[in-house]
C-alpha cells in the first residue's frame, strides 16, 4: 500500500498547527500464522517548526520506519497493556490504518527543535534576534520578584 497524506488534509485536524508538509506512506500488510496482522513501511516527508528560542523556521527530514502489530482483543495482555500490541476487530474486513500512522508520526516528530545547537535567541528586553544582530541591553538588573528575599539578606 502506498499513498501520500497532503499538508492540508483533514488528517492533521486538531493539530496546531500543523508542522507537516505533505508525507509519504508505504506500508506492506501481511498476515501471520497466529492470526495478528502486521503492517510494516516507512513513512518520510518533512515537518516544519520553529525555534524555540529564536522562532526561525525549521525543516526537519521525516523518515519513520513503522511496525504495527493488530492481534484479536482476547491475546492481549489487558495487565501490562502492551503498547506495540492494538486490538483488531474480528467482525470487520476492514483496519483502519490513518489513526494509528497519525500517532506514529506524531510521537516520533520532535515537539521541540532549535534552528542551531549554539542559537542565542531573542533578546528579553528589546526582542531583536541575538543571531543576527547585539543590542546593548542589560540582563544583569535584578529580578523584582526576589526583592522580599533580598531583604531578609539584609537584615
Amino acid at each position: 500500500m502506498q499513498g501520500s497524506i497532503p499538508a492540508e488534509s483533514d488528517f492533521w485536524d486538531g493539530v496546531d498547527p500543523n508542522p507537516f508538509g505533505d508525507l509519504d506512506v508505504s506500508l506492506q500488510l501481511s498476515a501471520t500464522p497466529t492470526g495478528q496482522v502486521v503492517a510494516r513501511g516507512r513513512v518520510v516527508g518533512e515537518s516544519h517548526h520553529q525555534c524555540r528560542r529564536c522562532l526561525a523556521e525549521v525543516v526537519n527530514p521525516v523518515d519513520i520506519d513503522l511496525t504495527l502489530v493488530w492481534a484479536d482483543p482476547e491475546e492481549l495482555d489487558t495487565e501490562g497493556e502492551d503498547p506495540e500490541l492494538r486490538a483488531l476487530d474480528p467482525s470487520t474486513n476492514e483496519l483502519d490504518l490513518a489513526p494509528v500512522i497519525r500517532e506514529e508520526v506524531l510521537l516520533a516528530v520532535p515537539r521541540y527543535v532549535l534552528c542551531d545547537r549554539d542559537c542565542r535567541g531573542l533578546c528579553p528586553r528589546c526582542g531583536i534576534d541575538r543571531n543576527k544582530e547585539t543590542c546593548e541591553c542589560t540582563l544583569e538588573e535584578p529580578d523584582p520578584r526576589w526583592d522580599a528575599l533580598r531583604s531578609l539578606q539584609n537584615e
